[in-house]
């Protein structure tokens, strides 16, 4: 077995930042290999790419994401306590409390609320004047998270966490003043979350048995204690927050659907074909690059042997375009999702493996949901055109985004 390549910069961690999501497709290909290291902030990392990888990197209590990524992302996203940094049992005890949240008329209700809400903030917006579809979609997902959970925020104060939701989403790859700004506003937020919950369990206040904000509220660890006050208000985050993220998905879909008009009436002509134009959508959007961990064993792989500690980085945008798995994967083709084998390991936008025993993301099949509801509102009861704007998209930016935000004149909505 050759030896693993490596990047011979001393640190490679300033070509991550320039080169955004593009880093490990770019010297995968150089070193033609799927696996190389290289040296970021200061540590040596392993990074893999590809379905093989994946499956590797899934295996379950291999790795830990605790100490995976710098204390700058955690931050904004998981942050300490969180489901996504526990392991074991801990972390499938955990798991399971999100996954009970999952259940079909549950996220029913959640695909129903997005698209009601889209529908309602829709009929507000000028007919004068183009509007930033992206800014936009974060207030109907953060409004329809707010209500699937029950989390009892007026009007302002529901806009006042999307600004803070959105905060941490858009700087979650940055570090400087505009990061610690963002910590700051998530601080506020899980201070009314953390009151909130108080007030659930204090009797003050009572949403129904099901939502999201009792199941928490009553959440207790693995020995029996109540899960305590402040974790319970980072796991709400942890749903009110990738709720609020599909924004930037249903911005995609828009996009592609103005780059491809075709698509428009294929989908207007058979609403069967919206899955697996969601599924597109997710599998190309540039979403969060990369998923990091460290080993929590000494093991082995393609002949290569690995310890304990040793750090790793699966390239999640890569793994979504490798040609491996996906045939022309730079093309835009829903069809291919009507064949598609539902690898767990090769279709990895929030994250791969299985559900009950692994990392990935307990909100993919909401996800799904809620994109194939609002993205049918746009289609069948929103017309509009787009106006001259910059779609030009920076891949050096996490999480990229069109420039312009996807700016769209409203002409009419039914």
């Amino acid at each position: 077995m050759p030896a693993i390549p490596n990047d011979p910069v001393l640190d490679s961690s300033l070509a991550f930042r320039r080169e955004g999501y593009e880093f490990c497709r770019n010297r995968h290909r150089r070193f033609q290999s799927d696996i190389f290291s290289a040296r970021l902030l200061a540590s040596r990392h392993f990074c893999v790419a590809g379905e093989e990888a994946a499956e590797m990197f899934y295996t379950p209590d291999r790795f830990t994401r605790s100490g995976g990524l710098p204390s700058s992302t955690l931050k904004l996203l998981q942050d300490k306590d969180s489901v996504a940094v526990l392991d074991g049992d801990a972390h499938r005890q955990r798991k399971r409390m999100f996954l009970s949240l999952m259940r079909p008329e549950r996220l029913e209700l959640v695909a129903s609320l997005a698209a009601d809400t889209l529908r309602d903030i829709a009929r507000s917006w000028p007919k004068s004047s183009p509007i930033c579809l992206h800014k936009e979609l974060r207030g109907v997902f953060c409004k329809a998270a707010c209500r699937w959970a029950e989390i009892p925020f007026d009007n302002a104060e529901q806009a006042r966490l999307t600004v803070e939701l959105g905060a941490m989403i858009d700087n979650a790859g940055s570090i400087g003043p505009a990061n610690w700004l963002a910590r700051l506003r998530r601080r506020r937020s899980e201070i009314l979350l953390r009151d909130l919950v108080e007030a659930v369990r204090a009797g003050k206040y009572a949403p129904s048995a099901d939502s999201a904000l009792h199941v928490i509220a009553s959440a207790v660890l693995h020995e029996g204690r109540p899960l305590a006050a402040e974790t319970c208000a980072v796991e709400l985050l942890n749903l009110l927050r990738p709720i609020t993220a599909i924004a930037t998905f249903v911005m995609f879909a828009a996009l592609a659907l103005h780059e491809q008009p075709g698509l428009r009436e294929r989908l207007l002509a058979d609403r069967s074909y919206l899955e697996p134009f969601v599924q597109e959508v997710r599998r190309l959007a540039p979403f969060f690059p990369i998923v990091a961990g460290v080993a929590r064993e000494d093991f082995s792989w393609r002949d290569h042997e690995f310890h304990r500690g040793d750090r790793f980085v699966l390239d999640l945008y890569g793994t979504n375009r490798d040609a491996r798995a996906w045939d022309e994967p730079a093309a835009f083709r829903p069809e291919r999702f009507m064949r598609w084998n539902g690898s767990p390991f090769s279709m990895v936008p929030q994250g791969g493996g299985e559900f009950e025993t692994g990392h990935r993301c307990a909100g993919e099949w909401l996800t799904i949901g809620a994109m194939k509801a609002t993205i049918a509102v746009l289609l069948h009861e929103i017309e509009y055109s787009l106006p001259a704007q910059d779609l030009s998209v920076d891949l050096a930016r996490i999480p990229a985004r069109p420039e312009s935000g996807v700016l769209i004149a409203v002409a009419r909505v039914n």
